[in-house]
């Protein structure tokens, strides 16, 4: 193959996918007219590169008038990248960029039930330190990861009621708790579950805008102090943005954080 048609090809590919991207959860068909509208195209091209993508199975024909929509060969593609999609190892590089930064435990969290729990952590390097481990769980009620998962939940008073059984924590301290994490868009603690520690927590957000779980720094009280909580608190909700964003959320969607 000649240089110029390798690169015809390749032009061919990135218009293609142009098309396909033309597509949106908003907009999930799309007459040949509103097509060319958003992919600068001619007509000719846009209708064989329809055509080939017909036939591949990346576009289907609806309707009369005649629509367009994905097809199932993009389903596919998208069940092969979700069954790939740990999210351990998506919030990688955003927890060890937390852990540099604080030089404090970075933990990642997911709700079960009345519980979280923990599926990856960074131990901070210094000799003082706290730590829990993947693998810990604990009631979703107690603790500034558990809270900031919680808080966007938005339970009822009587789910809530369900949260408390058998433990000391108060309903209406909860409550207030709560609309404050939504207020600030983090949730906070203070030698809740271990004595002489602090924790930072914010949520992150599925591609539905549902809460998918939080991201948490704890360390010593003496080092965790009211201002570096607020630091640590901007560093928490810029990085997980981000990995709302990695899992298809968009933040334009978000609401109160």
């Amino acid at each position: 193959m000649t240089t110029p048609d390798k690169n015809d090809n390749v032009r061919a590919v990135g218009r293609a996918l142009e098309i396909l991207l033309a597509f949106t959860e908003e907009d999930p068909e799309l007459s040949a007219g509103e097509l060319l509208k958003r992919v600068d195209l001619s007509r000719p091209t846009l209708y064989r590169l329809i055509y080939t993508l017909q036939e591949s199975g990346f576009l289907v024909s609806v309707g009369e008038p005649q629509r367009f929509r994905l097809g199932p060969a993009v389903a596919r593609i998208a069940h092969v990248w979700k069954s790939t999609l740990e999210l351990s190892t998506v919030a990688e590089p955003i927890l060890r960029r937390l852990w540099e930064a604080t030089e404090e435990t970075v933990a990642l969290f997911v709700p079960q039930g009345n519980m979280r729990l923990c599926v990856a952590e960074l131990p901070s390097p210094q000799p003082l330190n706290f730590k829990r481990g993947v693998g810990y769980t604990e009631r979703i009620v107690r603790g500034a990861t558990g809270r900031a998962i919680l808080a966007y939940l938005e339970p009822t008073p009587e789910q809530l009621r369900t949260y408390l059984k058998d433990t000391s924590v108060n309903l209406k301290d909860l409550e207030a708790e709560l609309a404050a994490t939504r207020e600030r868009g983090y949730s906070t603690s203070r030698n809740e579950l271990i004595s002489g520690a602090a924790a930072v927590a914010v949520p992150f957000f599925d591609r539905h805008g549902r809460v998918a779980g939080s991201i948490g720094v704890f360390g010593p009280e003496v080092r965790l102090d009211a201002a570096r909580q607020k630091e640590i608190a901007k560093l928490l909700l810029e990085e997980a943005a981000r990995l709302s964003e990695a899992l298809g959320f968009s933040a334009r969607l978000q609401k109160g954080t």
